[in-house]
């Protein structure tokens, strides 16, 4: 294949402004209250019968900030806001309790009501850049409320995170993860006093805990003494979220002006070892690097171009090409199917597009590696 350094990129960037960002802005919006649909359906129309998480609210409500302040889709700044106004009349607090609730139903009814830590830094993320983008005072506001619930409810004394409110076993890196990259944005959007020095407090837990350091995989789960859960060396592994790693330390150390540690190459050199024959990385490893799920789903794929966009800024001589390489294949392989505008969230392990329902979720990452690839290669 022949990577074009002048053509994917902008193609790529032309999909999102003028198909994907307006589609999801129609057909991915409750007309009448200004919710996000948790999903479409293969023919475009939104699945009504679907529960909205509050993950996915935030995610999408980022997405058209950021595509506002980006110039992408100056609309994105009303449709965020609006969705915005819905969440905290639907899911802020409507049992009395601080936070808010993890599962709103399609009604926007409250479907559980715990307070989900991964929900929450979503919200810092969607947030920041929503104030980014209008410098509402309204915005503000949650995002700080967002930021002190998170610290008196969601917070260790030793700065990690909980699962949520109340708290469960086991410990999990991937709210750490996100709350890493919730601080990256909130400096980059904000500048935000607190980001950089909570953001630091993630990556030590990545350094010191969240590596197995012999096979260079992420260890997903822990006990309640932050040790390895039982049976750690047995589960799986996803390439996916190590490349999502390397993208978000190697933005740290942009924006805090560290040197470039080895360790994101590391994790990222193993998510792609065990590549398939096109690039895309599978869905699952073994710590011993046998595949266990030969599946392609494609947000890994948004995060491999993520990864050697953190690459090239760490100097990595090929990582251009690379790159671009990758969103080549991600666009032939997942984008516009079945028709322009949405994509395909699985290929099988024989590359066959499996069927079902397009998630909103995917596009926060999808949006992410396009505007990561265009802001270095564009």
């Amino acid at each position: 294949m022949t990577h074009s350094y002048t053509s994917i990129v902008p193609r790529a960037r032309r999909w999102l402004v003028e198909m994907a960002l307006p589609l999801w802005a129609g057909a991915g919006v409750d007309a009448v209250t200004g919710a996000f649909h948790e999903r479409l359906l293969p023919d475009g129309s939104p699945d009504r019968a679907a529960a909205r998480r509050v993950r996915v609210q935030a995610r999408q409500i980022y997405v058209y900030a950021h595509a506002a302040a980006l110039g992408y889709y100056p609309p994105g700044a009303t449709v965020a806001l609006r969705a915005f106004h819905r969440l905290m009349a639907t899911a802020y607090a409507p049992d009395a309790r601080p936070g808010f609730v993890h599962l709103l139903s399609p009604e926007d009814s409250v479907a559980d009501a715990r307070r989900d830590s991964v929900d929450h830094v979503f919200l810092v993320l969607a947030f920041a850049w929503l104030a980014r983008a209008t410098g509402d005072a309204q915005v503000l506001a949650a995002l700080e409320a967002t930021l002190r619930f998170i610290d008196t409810y969601l917070t260790l004394p030793n700065g990690r995170l909980r699962e949520g409110w109340p708290d469960t076993l086991p410990r999990r890196q991937l709210p750490h993860m996100h709350g890493f990259e919730a601080m990256i944005a909130l400096h980059d959007a904000l500048a935000h006093p607190d980001a950089l020095p909570r953001a630091a407090v993630f990556r030590h837990l990545l350094e010191t805990r969240f590596v197995d350091a012999a096979t260079q995989t992420l260890i997903e789960h822990f006990a309640a003494d932050w040790t390895p859960a039982a049976g750690w060396r047995e589960e799986n592994v996803s390439p996916g979220l190590q490349a999502e790693w390397c993208w978000m330390l190697r933005c740290h150390e942009q924006l805090a002006g560290l040197p470039a540690s080895p360790i994101p190459r590391a994790l990222f050199d193993t998510a792609r070892r065990h590549a398939d024959a096109q690039g895309l990385l599978v869905d699952a490893i073994s710590r011993r690097g046998e595949v266990r799920l030969a599946s392609r789903r494609s947000w890994p794929q948004t995060e491999l171009v993520k990864g050697w966009v953190g690459e090239h800024e760490a100097g990595h001589p090929d990582a251009r090409a690379a790159g671009c390489a990758a969103l080549e294949v991600l666009f032939a392989q997942y984008l516009d199917k079945p028709s322009a505008g949405l994509w395909a969230d699985q290929v099988d392990a024989q590359g066959i597009i499996v069927p079902g329902p397009i998630s909103a979720s995917t596009f926060y990452h999808l949006f992410v590696a396009i505007a990561e690839a265009d802001r270095v290669w564009g």
